[in-house]
């Protein structure tokens, strides 16, 4: 994969660097928001990991810009701030995914395979899933509602293809951090309703009928009443 790293500390990006290289992937390096902003709006890349203190330009507003720019490419955020309310803040810029500093390196190469995995899925092109005026392409990762283009994040469109491949039945907490993020996580975090959230601003809010519910206590469906 061709891989930006935004990351200002020099033994972190060197290792990281040295590490990602190791593993057949090519890393650009930028120490600085401003450089690495410049360098993710000339290139595309496979993914962004992204430190969330850069001078120059904060990583949440490389973020956001980034995400003004390409909607789809995978972005990890790195954070020395362990608050859930700083991690929200980073999945509300746009990230898809967040680690904290200390970590270990292989924690760090298996959120990369599972928010790259689906990137590079190929279902069959009729394999297009629908409810009611919502339709979401996983070939051309294309999602519309009435007609209208929806842009997502990588972990918006991960979220929204798990749930309307579970139409109609019932998906807890657990089932989607296990089918969605593949990997471990703090279950008594937040994320989840944040990201229901994300998709019910830019699929619900302003159509009818409303398409994602919760089930207080046992979790979220996605039907058509």
């Amino acid at each position: 994969m061709k891989i930006l790293l935004v990351e200002d500390e020099p033994n972190v990006a060197a290792f990281l660097h040295q590490g990602l290289t190791e593993q057949h992937h090519s890393v650009d390096l930028a120490t600085d928001g401003l450089l690495g902003l410049r360098r993710a709006r000339q290139t595309t890349y496979d993914l962004i990991i992204l430190d969330t203190l850069l001078p120059g330009l904060s990583g949440l507003e490389v973020c956001r810009q980034v995400r003004a720019h390409d909607a789809s490419v995978p972005i990890l955020m790195l954070t020395a701030l362990g608050e859930t309310d700083d991690k929200i803040r980073g999945l509300d810029a746009g990230a898809d995914d967040y680690l904290v500093k200390p970590f270990a390196f292989q924690e760090l190469l298996a959120r990369i395979r599972a928010l790259t995995r689906r990137r590079h899925e190929a279902p069959s092109a009729d394999n297009v899933l629908r409810l009611a005026d919502l339709t979401l392409d996983p070939v051309r990762k294309v999602v519309q509602r009435a007609g209208q283009s929806v842009q997502l994040t990588a972990r918006e469109f991960a979220l929204l293809e798990y749930l309307l491949r579970n139409q109609n039945r019932v998906v807890s907490r657990v089932d989607i951090l296990e089918h969605v993020w593949e990997t471990s996580f703090d279950t008594g975090s937040n994320v989840i309703d944040v990201y229901i959230n994300f998709l019910r601003k830019k699929l619900d809010k302003d159509f009818t009928p409303k398409l994602i519910h919760t089930l207080v206590g046992m979790g979220y469906v996605m039907k058509e009443e």
